[in-house]
């Protein structure tokens, strides 16, 4: 028997997510519950085959990151009609 606390037991300390620039990076999106749940899913189904029982938190994660990178790209977008509108003044 393993003495390792399950996977949904875990937690992540403040000094893990900076040390990480992934975790950074994704928690800046707002998504990163939505990516701790896919970790944790697939660290619960481990095997081959086994990743499909995390099929809706990986859509939910992937609903959330396209969310954001639309939004983006928006802001990005009304930035540079907005420079290009007062480079013109």
């Amino acid at each position: 028997m393993s003495t390792t606390s399950p996977p949904h037991n875990r937690s992540r300390s403040e000094d893990e997510d900076e040390d990480d620039p992934i975790d950074r990076m994704i928690s800046r999106t707002g998504c990163g519950e939505l990516h701790y749940a896919v970790q944790e899913c697939m660290a619960e189904h481990q095997g081959p085959h086994d990743w499909r029982k995390c099929q809706s938190q990986v859509q939910k994660f992937k609903d959330c990151m396209t969310s954001f990178q639309n939004s983006r790209k928006e802001q990005l977008n009304k930035h540079q009609h907005d420079s290009a509108k007062s480079a013109h003044n």
